[in-house]
């Protein structure tokens, strides 16, 4: 039986991208996980950037005015929560589309990163036809679909 390539965790595939091209910036303090993340999506012809930090990740927001950013909620210094609440504040990125990106599957997390501002929850690894879902959601413009 052969796998599903959009049910597996990230797998490049170019055959299964999207059509639209984003600015991605991907957040997380991971060194493996960001870069995984990025090298894949730039391989599916997207733009993207990483931060490591919370500083870091609002500083590139404003520079870069990401489409998507994916968001990992523990991080050293300000967690994901700090950073979406920043970043929804910053003229012209109220409307970014946002994904948390984390180990955490709980319904308590799950109602914490709504309340936060989050559009969605992904849960790592994360799966591709999940990615591929929050980039259509920039590309039809912003709405929850946590």
């Amino acid at each position: 039986m052969q796998a599903n390539p959009s049910k597996s965790p990230i797998t490049p595939r170019l055959d299964t991208a999207p059509a639209c091209r984003r600015r991605l910036l991907i957040v997380d303090d991971d060194v493996g996980t960001a870069t995984v993340l990025a090298m894949t999506m730039s391989e599916y012809g997207h733009s993207v950037e990483v931060a490591h930090n919370g500083a870091d990740a609002l500083a590139a927001a404003e520079r870069f005015r990401p489409d998507v950013v994916f968001l990992d909620l523990v991080m050293p210094g300000m967690s994901g929560f700090e950073v979406v609440r920043a970043l929804r504040a910053l003229p012209g990125l109220s409307n970014v589309v946002v994904a948390a990106l984390t180990g955490w599957n709980d319904q308590v997390t799950r109602v914490a990163v709504v309340e936060a501002g989050f559009d969605r929850h992904l849960v790592k690894p994360p799966y591709l036809a999940e990615i591929f879902d929050v980039i259509a959601c920039a590309a039809q413009g912003r709405g929850a679909v946590a």
